[in-house]
């Protein structure tokens, strides 16, 4: 991985992020216009040379959001620091691939994680009202690429436009569940992401924006330990085949429960609200092919206790178009509209490898 110099933003390079003396700080932000300045490219441009003269920093010609972040990780002790903008050869795909299935990795390893809000003030008059209203509605709780390094750092250190720390991740777990759905809990490593269920996991990302389609698909693997080729230009397809790569190493039901969120009273409601879905008898997707919430009930709006962990997927003679859950019953319903409650199998017996097998059959179909 490539680091930069705090002092003089020059680049060095280091085997594994294990290598780093001391550790590393690392930088988390949402993209701006001007980020765009700062590449990999032009700082390896202004790397200094034998000819550079003695008073010449690199540091000095970057944009004030890097600049302001090696001073403040320079200041706390830190000798190396890890920006995305700056320290990925995009112009290489090799480089931008390892890059991608290594980021959960490079934020997890990191000494300090510095979360910079470029759109929240700070304010010493009233910092419990506006300046909280500003945090809860960041555009950085709704980008695609900060949800892992949320999960995945262990020291993470929330700062304002003006440089100005507003608290840990710990310190502000409660609001962050609150702004991100994500339980405070496992922000405080309290209780581990992984024991969260798929569709919990993937939900984490519904309401999550990516600038490229297929980043709704790269920022999640290391949220499920993920690591397949980056395919720019495939757009959509990058989530089927990453739910496909999930499918090979889990056998979690709740994978099948991904799709439109329905607040409903009971199966007759949902029913009822899919005739009225011109969609509902043409659309015959078993996978998403973006990430959305879970089928959640108005009763009862917690995902993790709607889904049967023994319940197995059914597909007779009609195809499962709709998944649904109710009363902690998982049911499937068919273009008819019909309504089938799948079966659970006994807690000590191993659910099948993928939920495309077929009852009744021993072939398997492809999605």
């Amino acid at each position: 991985m490539w680091l930069l110099g705090t002092a003089r933003a020059d680049l060095i390079f280091f085997p594994q992020p294990e290598e780093v003396p001391r550790g590393y700080a690392i930088l988390s932000h949402t993209w701006l216009e001007a980020d765009k300045a700062d590449t990999f490219l032009k700082v390896q441009k202004l790397n200094p040379s034998r000819s550079s003269p003695p008073w010449f920093n690199p540091r000095d010609h970057l944009t004030p959001k890097i600049r302001s972040f090696l001073e403040l990780a320079e200041e706390h002790g830190y000798e190396y620091a890890w920006v995305d903008t700056c320290c990925i050869n995009k112009e290489s795909s090799a480089e931008l691939s390892e890059g991608i299935n290594s980021m959960f990795r490079y934020y997890a390893l990191s000494t300090i994680c510095y979360v910079y809000l470029s759109d929240v003030q700070y304010s010493e008059t009233d910092p419990s009202d506006d300046m909280w209203f500003a945090f809860q509605r960041s555009r950085w709780h709704w980008r695609g690429w900060t949800l892992q390094e949320l999960i995945a750092s262990r020291v993470l250190m929330f700062y304002s436009k003006e440089w100005i720390c507003l608290g840990t991740k710990y310190e502000l777990a409660d609001r962050l569940e609150e702004a991100t759905g994500i339980s405070a809990a496992v922000l405080r490593f309290e209780s581990p992401f992984t024991d969260a269920s798929i569709a919990t996991r993937i939900s984490w990302a519904a309401h999550r924006k990516t600038t490229r389609p297929e980043d709704a698909a790269y920022s999640l693997f290391g949220l499920f330990g993920v690591n397949m080729p980056t395919l720019y230009g495939e757009g959509r397809h990058a989530f089927c085949r990453f739910l496909m790569e999930i499918l090979k190493a889990s056998r979690d039901p709740s994978i099948i429960l991904l799709g439109k969120r329905q607040y409903v009273a009971g199966l007759e409601d949902l029913k009822s609200r899919l005739r009225r879905e011109p969609q509902s008898r043409t659309r015959r997707h078993l996978l998403p092919l973006n990430p959305s919430p879970t089928f959640r009930t108005a009763s009862r709006p917690n995902p993790q206790m709607l889904y049967d962990p023994c319940a197995r997927s059914r597909r007779g003679r009609n195809e499962v178009r709709w998944y649904g859950c109710y009363s902690s019953t998982l049911y499937d319903i068919d273009d008819y509209f019909s309504t089938a409650r799948l079966r659970a199998r006994p807690q000590n017996s191993a659910l099948p490898r993928s939920p495309c097998r077929q009852m009744g059959s021993s072939s398997t179909r492809p999605f």
